[in-house]
């Protein structure tokens, strides 16, 4: 029993590590590799090192359940019957391959950052070249200016176009941007975010850095800065090169050009075009809105072709302002640093162009007859996989939002009528200053804010919206019953002119009658007086 008992007795290996003596114990039914771990973790040396075993003549012995054991006296009195040896060159040889690498890794992070740090380098002065680039052809465009100055001066009349009328003069010109735009950036609150999506918006409260970055938003709210994967520093430019290039008219300027755009925005989403028109659809509608007016001089068509205007001459006297619109637009959108569309397929943007072209030779309103008749013949069976159709749909759309003032609250509208009779009023002064035909509704000596607008509100605007109103019901009460209000003022203002028309000849009559009397009395009290004093 006790010899059965002690042949599964544990065996004990010591082992002097560092001068410590260590204790292994392992059952006979270990394997070797258990009992390899169990010596290299005692003898503090990775668990993967190869290791072998000798005797004291240098043998080697198997490391195995069967192994001779020893005893730790023996270990102490320097006669060892075994020994460990660890295959230290092997294991230096890890530690130096795992240190290689890392020094490879960082060094190859050093590359990096010096990599890095020499295109951040190039492109500051790149930078500072391109800015010293735009400071140099200010300087030349100014010594041109005083040059063309001393030339005029000396010539005594202009060095340009002999038109009548000459938008060099005075017009200005598309200026490339090629610093970051550094207008402040605003954060809308959800209210104004929800308020830019109704006709109702009071377009008279904003600045223009403040009109800037509600554009800037809408391209990106209908998603449009993804959809043509624009640069968003590209869309800041051009937003800016677009307001430069508005002039400072009474009517015709930059804030017009924000309220076609918001009521485009407001009309995209009570119409919920989204989900009937496509995103190029989309940009195109918005963009044209944008660009619609660029660079309006004030005076409409008539008087560019009666004053056979340079406009006039180069357009064949066919749409000259719209025309003209047009090129600006795609004269900014050529500029690289301007150009929104930059990423688009060039088979894309052709048709992109001519879309937005269409449209703004659409605001021509010579030919509004024809295109509201178009549309016309289309509402009731409107398709909106035609693309004719469509095409139809999205030129009475920008008609609509161009004239679209008298739908917005009264306060907000009336001040428009002001700066419109005000625009034509400076057109019409010229237009007789220079002997050319003077179109009554725009005459200060015949028109009145009431006659000005009776007519345009009943006879254009309202056919126009109830037949859009037809596509779209959803647009009576916050668009049409709006214009039938505005036209109702008008008219009860008109009544009140026309009374008081009626009333000024008698009212005439008697404050001269009462002025006689008056005179005829005080005349006879100081003849009175004069008498009495007389002796």
């Amino acid at each position: 029993m006790g010899s059965s008992s002690s042949s599964y007795a544990p065996k004990t290996i010591y082992l002097d590590v560092d001068g410590k003596i260590q204790k292994v114990v392992f059952s006979r039914h270990c394997s070797p590799c258990d009992i390899k771990e169990l010596l290299c973790s005692s003898s503090n040396i990775p668990r993967n090192t190869a290791i072998m075993m000798v005797d004291p003549e240098g043998a080697l012995v198997s490391i195995d359940p069967t192994m001779p054991t020893n005893s730790p006296n023996v270990i102490a009195d320097d006669n060892l019957d075994l020994i460990i040896s660890a295959d230290k060159e092997d294991m230096f040889q890890n530690v130096l391959s795992q240190v290689a690498d890392q020094f490879s890794r960082a060094f190859r992070i050093n590359e990096l950052k010096t990599e890095v740090t020499n295109r951040l380098a190039m492109l500051e002065k790149r930078v500072e070249l391109e800015g010293l680039k735009v400071v140099e052809i200010e300087r030349c465009k100014n010594e041109l200016k005083k040059l063309r100055d001393e030339m005029t001066s000396r010539g005594g009349g202009r060095v340009n176009c002999p038109c009548k009328y000459n938008f060099s003069d005075d017009g200005k010109k598309v200026t490339p941007r090629r610093d970051v735009p550094n207008y402040p950036k605003y954060t809308l609150s959800q209210e104004t975010i929800e308020a830019l999506k109704k006709p109702t918006f009071d377009v008279w409260h904003w600045e223009h850095n403040e009109m800037l970055s509600c554009l800037e938003y809408m391209y990106h709210d209908l998603g449009l800065v993804k959809e043509f994967n624009m640069n968003p520093i590209t869309l800041k430019r051009w937003l800016l090169a677009i307001q430069e290039n508005y002039r400072i008219n009474p009517f015709h300027n930059f804030r017009h050009c924000f309220c076609v755009s918001q009521m485009m925005y407001g009309m995209i989403h009570l119409c919920n075009l989204q989900e009937k028109l496509t995103l190029t659809d989309m940009g195109i509608l918005m963009t044209a809105a944008v660009c619609h007016d660029l660079d309006h001089p004030g005076y409409n068509n008539t008087y560019q072709i009666n004053a056979r205007t340079e406009l006039a001459v180069r357009y064949n006297d066919i749409s000259p302002l719209e025309n003209h619109h047009c090129a600006v637009a795609f004269q900014i959108l050529s500029l690289p640093e301007c150009n929104i569309f930059a990423n688009v397929d060039p088979e894309a943007f052709k048709q992109i162009r001519q879309a937005i072209i269409t449209l703004i030779l659409a605001t021509d309103m010579a030919r509004h007859g024809e295109i509201l008749d178009s549309f016309k013949h289309k509402v009731d069976n409107f398709d909106f996989t035609n693309e004719e159709h469509v095409t139809c749909l999205k030129m009475v759309l920008i008609k609509c939002c161009d004239i679209s003032n008298e739908v917005r609250p009264t306060d907000v509208a009336e001040p428009w009528v002001d700066c419109l009779l005000e625009e034509y009023f400076m057109q019409s002064d010229r237009e007789k200053s220079e002997g050319l035909p003077v179109a009554p509704f725009m005459d200060r000596d015949k028109v009145t804010k009431p006659t000005a607008q009776i007519g345009f509100i009943k006879f254009v605007l309202i056919p126009m919206f109830e037949t859009v109103m037809k596509l779209f019901p959803q647009i009576e009460e916050i668009m049409v019953q709006p214009l039938r209000d505005s036209r109702d003022h008008y008219e009860e203002l008109k009544q009140i002119d026309d009374a008081m028309t009626e009333v000024e000849p008698i009212l005439s009559i008697y404050l001269s009658i009462s002025l006689s009397l008056s005179f005829s009395l005080s005349l006879s009290i100081s003849l009175s007086i004069y008498l009495c004093v007389i002796p």
